[in-house]
């Protein structure tokens, strides 16, 4: 009841979230599955860490492929670069399983997650009171 119940405060809250929201939940997701990963390398799970690097690499390339160039093409150009970074390196570490690589892919998205904590609830301010642009 509980697995059902949370299923669809998962669903609710993904259908009435913000674009911002829902980009910060993207986030939060993929570094769930790249610490998930993270640990199953150290354990030596490599099947549950190959699973884990899968789900990692869904987000990112979505992320890739949500990329709005018409509204912002030079932090476009740049968010591709980073994306594609870190899609290159989570499919070498499901390769050859090392964790240097994923280490690599959690520091560089790691600042890019904190400016979107940080960006997306003041967007969301100065929508609901324009007078604090």
């Amino acid at each position: 009841m509980f697995e059902t119940a949370a299923a669809r405060y998962t669903q609710i809250r993904n259908t009435t979230a913000s674009p911002g929201e829902l980009l910060l939940a993207l986030y939060d997701g993929l570094f769930r599955f790249l610490n998930g990963a993270r640990a199953c390398l150290e354990r030596k799970d490599l099947g549950r860490a190959r699973e884990q690097l899968s789900k990692a690499y869904a987000i990112v390339s979505e992320l890739f492929i949500a990329l709005d160039h018409q509204a912002a093409p030079e932090l476009c150009e740049q968010l591709e670069g980073i994306y594609g970074f870190a899609m290159d390196r989570l499919m070498h570490v499901s390769r050859r399983c090392e964790i240097e690589p994923l280490d690599e892919v959690i520091r560089v998205l790691t600042p890019l997650r904190e400016a979107w904590a940080v960006a997306v609830p003041q967007a969301q301010r100065e929508l609901a009171d324009p007078e604090r642009r």
